[in-house]
Formats: C-alpha cells, sequence, structure tokens
C-alpha cells in the first residue's frame, strides 16, 4: 500500500515538473525574445560612438582648418588686386606782385586699380603648397589616431559594462547562496546541531557577501556612466562580444611588420619629413631672384587748379635679385629648417621603435590574458567539485561550516576572474588592432557611412572664393559610402 503511494506521488511530482519546465522554457524563450529585440552588439556601439562622439567631431574640424592651409599656400600664385578711392577739399591762395591775391577751392577725388601678379618667386609658392599638402596628410593620421582611440574607448567601456553586469549577477547568485545557507545553519542550530559560532560565520559571510554585491553594483553604475559618456547613450541589453580575431594579424612578427608600415604615428612621421624637406628648399627660395608684374590705372578728377581730369595706366615688370637678404637672417632660417628636417628623420625611427613597442605590449598583453582564460576555467570546474565534496562531507561530519564557506568563495572568486580575464581579452585583442593602425569603423564593419577628409580637401584646395563653411542644405560633415569588410 505504501510502494502503490509512493509510486503515485512520484508520478504527479513528475508532471508537476514537466509542467513547471515548460512554463520556464516558455518564459526564458520571452526573455530570450525580448532581449534580442532590445540587444545593442558591440559593433552597434562602436557605430554610435562614431556617430556622436564630439572628440571625433573637434577633430574634424580641426582637419578641416589645417586643408585651408593648402588654400592659403596656393594664393601665392594668384594676383593681389586692391581699389582704392579719395575724395577732398582743398582752397588754395596764391600771392603774385602782378595779379595780387588768388582764391581758388578745388575737389580732388579719383580711384586707383592696382595689380601685383607673381611671375617668379624662387619656387617658394611651390615648396609652400607641398610643404602644406604633406602637413594635411599628416593632419589626417592625427584625426585617424583620434578616431582609433574613440573606438577604442568604446571597446574599453563596453567590456566593463557586460564585465560588471556579470559579476554584480554572480554576487547576486551568491548571495543567494549565503542566504540559504545563513538559513540552513539557523535551522540546525535551532535543534542543536550546530553551535553559536556556525551561525555566526554564516552570518558574517553573509554580510560580506553583501558589502560584494554593493560594491559590483556600485561599479556598474560607474561603468554605465562612462559607457554613456563615451557612446552617447545609456547601456541596455548589451550582448557580450568576442574578441577581434579577424584583425588581429596571426603572429607578433607581422603584426610588428605592419604596425611599422601603417601605424598613424609612423605615417604622420614620414609626411612630416616630407613637410620640413620642403621648408627648407621654401626658405632658400628667398636668395633667388623674384619676378612679378604690376599694373596700375589711376584716374583722378580735379586734382588741380587748371585741370579736370588726369588718368593714368601702367605695366610695370620688375625683378628683384637678393644679395644680402635681412642681414643673413634668412641663412639662418635655412640652417634652422636644416636641422629641424634632421630631427623629423629621427622621429621617424622613434615612431617605428614606438609602434614595435606598443605591438609587442598589446600582443603579449593578449596572449597572458588568453592563458589567464585557460586557467581561469580550469579553476572554476575544480573549485565547482570541491565545493561539492566539501558540502558532502560537511553533511557527515568531516568538514565545517567554515570550509564550506571558503570553498564557496574560492569559486565565486575564480567566476569573478574569468569575467575580468574575458573583458581584458576583448580589449587587448582591439588594442592589438589600434597598434598595427587597422582600427576603423570601416575596418570593424561598424558603419556604412564615414567620414572621408577627402572630400572638404578637394573642395578648397583650389577655392578662390567664398567664407561660407558650410554646404547649400546647411551640411558640415563629408561622408563617404566606404564597403564592408
Amino acid at each position: 500500500m505504501a510502494k502503490s503511494k509512493v509510486k503515485v506521488v512520484r508520478n504527479d511530482a513528475t508532471s508537476v515538473g514537466r509542467y513547471a519546465s515548460k512554463a520556464m522554457l516558455a518564459f526564458t524563450i520571452g526573455i530570450a525574445m525580448t532581449a534580442t529585440v532590445h540587444a545593442e552588439t558591440l559593433l552597434d556601439s562602436l557605430t554610435a560612438t562614431y556617430q556622436y562622439s564630439p572628440t571625433l567631431d573637434s577633430a574634424r574640424a580641426t582637419q578641416r582648418a589645417r586643408d585651408e592651409d593648402i588654400s592659403r599656400a596656393n594664393a601665392g600664385y594668384r594676383p593681389d588686386i586692391n581699389f582704392s578711392a579719395n575724395a577732398g577739399r582743398e582752397h588754395n591762395t596764391t600771392v603774385s606782385p602782378l595779379n595780387g591775391n588768388t582764391n581758388a577751392n578745388i575737389s580732388p577725388r579719383g580711384y586707383a586699380i592696382d595689380m601685383v601678379q607673381p611671375l617668379f618667386t624662387g619656387f617658394r609658392v611651390t615648396n609652400a603648397v607641398n610643404a602644406a599638402e604633406a602637413n594635411d596628410r599628416a593632419g589626417r593620421e592625427t584625426l585617424r589616431q583620434t578616431e582609433q582611440q574613440v573606438l577604442l574607448d568604446a571597446v574599453t567601456a563596453f567590456g566593463d559594462v557586460t564585465r560588471d553586469q556579470a559579476i554584480v549577477k554572480l554576487n547576486e547568485n551568491n548571495l543567494k547562496f549565503l542566504d540559504a545557507e545563513l538559513k540552513a545553519q539557523r535551522d540546525r542550530f535551532s535543534v542543536g546541531e550546530v553551535t553559536r559560532t556556525d551561525v555566526a560565520q554564516s552570518e558574517a559571510r553573509r554580510a560580506l557577501g553583501q558589502s560584494s554585491l554593493d560594491q559590483a553594483k556600485a561599479n556598474l553604475k560607474s561603468s554605465r556612466a562612462i559607457f554613456e559618456q563615451v557612446v552617447g547613450h545609456p547601456p541596455a541589453g548589451l550582448v557580450e562580444a568576442n574578441p577581434n580575431t579577424k584583425l588581429v594579424p596571426r603572429s607578433l612578427d607581422e603584426a610588428i611588420a605592419i604596425g611599422t608600415k601603417e601605424n598613424p604615428q609612423v605615417v604622420q612621421s614620414l609626411y612630416l619629413e616630407q613637410a620640413q624637406r620642403f621648408t627648407v628648399d621654401q626658405i632658400r627660395g628667398e636668395l633667388l631672384p623674384q619676378a612679378q608684374l604690376e599694373a596700375n590705372y589711376t584716374d583722378q578728377f580735379d586734382p588741380s587748379q587748371g585741370i579736370d581730369e588726369a588718368t593714368s595706366a601702367s605695366i610695370v615688370g620688375r625683378v628683384n635679385v637678393p644679395i644680402y637678404p635681412a642681414g643673413g637672417e634668412v641663412y639662418a632660417r635655412v640652417r634652422q629648417a636644416k636641422h629641424n628636417h634632421i630631427a623629423a628623420l629621427q622621429q621617424i625611427e622613434v615612431s617605428r621603435a614606438a609602434s614595435q613597442s606598443q605591438v609587442v605590449q598589446a600582443w603579449s598583453q593578449l596572449q597572458g590574458f588568453k592563458a589567464q582564460q585557460d586557467s581561469d576555467k580550469a579553476s572554476i570546474v575544480a573549485n565547482t567539485t570541491a565545493l561539492n565534496g566539501v558540502r558532502e562531507e560537511e553533511r557527515v561530519g568531516q568538514r565545517t561550516v567554515l570550509d564550506v564557506l571558503n570553498a564557496q568563495q574560492e569559486l565565486l572568486q575564480s567566476q569573478v576572474n574569468l569575467e575580468t580575464t574575458k573583458r581584458n581579452i576583448l580589449v587587448a585583442s582591439y588594442t592589438v588592432v589600434a597598434a598595427v593602425g587597422r582600427l576603423s569603423v570601416s575596418e570593424v564593419g561598424a558603419a556604412t557611412a564615414v567620414y572621408n577628409p577627402e572630400v572638404h580637401y578637394l573642395e578648397v584646395r583650389n577655392k578662390w572664393f567664398g567664407l561660407d563653411i558650410t554646404h547649400d542644405d546647411g551640411r558640415t560633415e563629408h561622408v563617404d559610402v566606404a564597403p564592408m569588410k
């Protein structure tokens, strides 16, 4: 009879468990669908950062201002034209022994147009334009560095939030475990199975768990604030991101080779060296002959008594041959520019060495974190086994309550370590990509419309007139559609 009753109860429990499992499954699917609808991936965050970042907007405006240096340098090829006008009133008194005093009032007025067209400037304008072009290319590398840093900040902020969210969840689960353990110890104390010391140890560990949870939540709030500052909106439904494996080179040697060629600092140094070389030639041009064409037209009305109008026009070719200009100051500037050029040459090597160091550091950290992840996973498996074993031994009196609490704490720490390591691997992978110079929205596939500095450059480099810096439709941005990779 008892056996039959046990059988019925077991079947009912099984039935209830099945219904509960189905309900739980439906609830889980609903939660997953909701999370999918509102989920935000790392690429979504990078896209939002690229579109929002005021740091990037500031760097782009600075680069557009630098584009105007080329237009300013090209102005040396063009004529300088000026218009002037004058008007006045004169009273003249003439004293003559024959005619006595003669008074006359005249109103002189007129205008003049002057033009100076440079013909030969000792190649100064050509070299000034070349130097401005090189500096402009160097400025684009500064813009690229800014983009890389902004995107890397976004990756870091994303990783920090997902890490802290996971740590909060781990601490919540730990607090649930400690609550259950404390309740169990109190129940056992009430029947005399354990001592007051065991209860106190559980209470102390529960208080520590609450403190850890509070700290984890505070860290999460801080990470969320930084995320909003970098990305432009609060984090919501972040999906844990995987490290970048597509753009990370296959070996350290390959990474170093790419970095010494494509790192923005290296490329910038190459362009700055070009600019210094052209600057030497530009200053040296001041020692060469200069030739220009001067044209003038003047029309004066009532310039003097007895003359109603006087006009004049002239075209003059002028050649200036420097012999000892500015007391030798030009020679000093040439020597100074040569020293600056040598410094720029050395800076290329400095940038290459710095790039190699950055690549090696980032690569080493990435490999170290990967190895640490394996250790963390192994630690979790071992600590889980140890916790289960200690709990079983504690039930039969071979272990104390403190042993169980310590085992749980070690498991929690290994789980927290794993979440921290996963975040570190994510950030380190993108740090490697940035170190080799390939961290951009077009490379990572985070955006289709990207800012193209070439558009504004082509608009203004040969521009003769205009004060407006916006388009007819009010746009100030210049975007191109970049192919997804």
